[in-house]
């Protein structure tokens, strides 16, 4: 171990996990828990709050003891976290109102529909930089007072506080601080994106009480200190899971891009200090914050599912038996047999925005087998990939000359050689693949003077694998066409 000790803690769409990393950004001990997954209906995605704080208490816990240190090691403890799940509880008691809604619920497709008005989707994007759309937590809270006229008192009243999953935690770590930081506040639909405040006028629109919502704050910062098995800690981090993975994959010159592969899939450019309004189909969102510095913002493509296709394939389908083992089958075939497979079970994300969209697989034949669908459900993460990159292009004017990636998929080879043969840039693997919590950490001990500097982290990046692209120009155009036409098939299903 080198120097002083940092925590991170990652609250995930699927997990929970707590890591403990060095100075150099190496990973002294690790644990990590699953959480369960709730659909009451098609399309309605939910968490159960406590359990999430349960496994939180658990695997810092276990990973403090896997380490063989205590709380007082630590220097600094940053936290990293699902975006747009929207949590509520009560502010006496701590106690959840109801489930979390999960970024991925499309429950309130008829909601924005009607707030879009004649205006349609982009009433609100000037000033929050998103489309209005069923991916965003501001939503889900007038649904939440839309469809309990009880809850909508206690709210007036203020007795409740609303939270992305970062506030529920910090309130949970801390003894009550509530709090969010620009990132994630950036994904509410609320902020001001400029001013980096609340919007009264958006917030009146959809009928949510200010008195709900946490105190902003910057990604790099101490907010508070830890009780219980942190106590003491400075808790001196907060950033949206795809902000951290950008943070940690050292991305802070205009121009440098990330693609993480997770749940989802989010790839996020950084544009400096300008704000970049997307004509594309992209999101304009905080990158992050440093202490009292100006905010740096971002462009984000965000793909709805891309590693729970593979989960699916899994547990729905039985295709495989672990997710590892979808490479392997996937090698069982040259390619693709010509078959496609767009995962719209949410409708579609970036750079489309279609809830009317519903998952396809077409191109089937008597020649396809299971081979070939585990083929389409991974270059179907990589084709997504390639979407986002070309709206960015638009967007931004930059043309990227590499793709820095991590999350789970990146040790997936067939993939990432995919990936580099779609895209036509090389993609690198840095050596700490794991990004969205080392970026929650370097953000807490940047706040803490762990490190005194960017260039300081910047050192730390290592690379791990690039993989190169060997594709022919006319093939990467001719399997990318027969792509569009399959996204094609899966509009208006809804």
């Amino acid at each position: 171990m080198t120097g002083p000790l940092i925590g991170a803690l990652d609250q995930g769409t699927t997990s929970t996990r707590f890591m403990v990393f060095d100075r150099a950004g190496k990973v002294v001990s690790v644990a990590q828990e699953e959480h369960t997954q709730i659909f009451p209906k098609p399309g309605w995605v939910e968490h159960d709050p406590v359990e999430i704080i349960d496994k939180v208490h658990r695997v810092i816990g276990i990973a403090l003891n896997r380490a063989g240190v205590t709380a007082s090691d630590l220097a600094a403890v940053g936290v990293t976290n699902q975006r747009e799940t929207a949590v509520v509880w009560d502010r006496k008691t701590g106690r959840p109102v109801s489930n979390a809604i999960v970024w991925q619920d499309t429950r309130t497709a008829e909601l924005c529909e009607r707030l879009g008005g004649s205006t349609g989707i982009d009433r609100f994007r000037a000033e929050t930089g998103l489309p209005l759309a069923t991916y965003f937590s501001g939503p889900k809270i007038a649904w939440l007072l839309e469809n309990d006229p009880g809850l909508r008192a206690r709210a007036e009243r203020g007795e409740l506080c609303f939270g992305t999953i970062d506030s529920w935690v910090v309130w949970n770590l801390t003894g009550g601080r509530h709090v969010t930081d620009v990132t994630n506040a950036s994904r509410t639909m609320l902020m001001d994106l400029r001013a980096l405040r609340w919007s009264d006028d958006i917030c009146a629109a959809m009928g949510i009480p200010t008195s709900l919502l946490p105190e902003i704050v910057s990604s790099s910062a101490r907010v508070a200190h830890g009780v219980d098995e942190l106590d003491g800690v400075p808790i001196s981090g907060i950033l949206g899971d795809q902000h951290a993975a950008l943070f940690g994959q050292t991305c802070f010159d205009s121009g440098s891009a990330k693609n993480t592969y997770g749940t989802g899939c989010f790839m996020l450019l950084n544009t400096g200090e300008e704000v970049i309004a997307s004509k594309s189909g992209l999101l304009t969102t905080v990158a992050y914050r440093i202490g009292d510095e100006h905010p740096v913002y971002a462009l984000e493509g965000s793909i709805a599912v891309t590693g729970s296709l593979i989960q699916w394939l899994r547990d729905n389908l039985g295709l495989i038996t672990v997710s590892e083992e979808v490479e392997t089958l996937a090698r069982t075939v040259e390619d693709n047999g010509d078959v496609y497979f767009v995962p719209a079970f949410s409708g579609l994300f970036a750079p489309y925005w279609r809830s009317d969209a519903r998952g396809v697989i077409v191109g089937l034949t008597r020649f396809a087998n299971k081979g070939h669908i585990a083929r389409a459900a991974l270059e179907a993460t990589a084709y997504q990939t390639r979407e986002v990159l070309e709206a960015m292009r638009t967007d931004s004017g930059m043309s990227l000359t590499e793709l820095r990636v991590d999350g789970g998929m990146v040790y997936n080879e067939l993939l990432m050689e995919f990936q580099a043969d779609i895209l036509g840039v090389p993609v690198i693997r840095p050596f700490v693949a794991e990004t969205t919590a080392l970026g929650a950490a370097y953000a807490a001990g940047l706040a803490e003077g762990v490190w005194g500097s960017l260039d300081d982290l910047r050192a730390n990046w290592v690379e791990d694998r690039r993989y190169t692209p060997r594709m022919a120009e006319d093939r990467r155009q001719w399997l990318y066409t027969r792509w569009q036409q399959a996204v094609a098939r899966t509009f208006d299903w809804v």
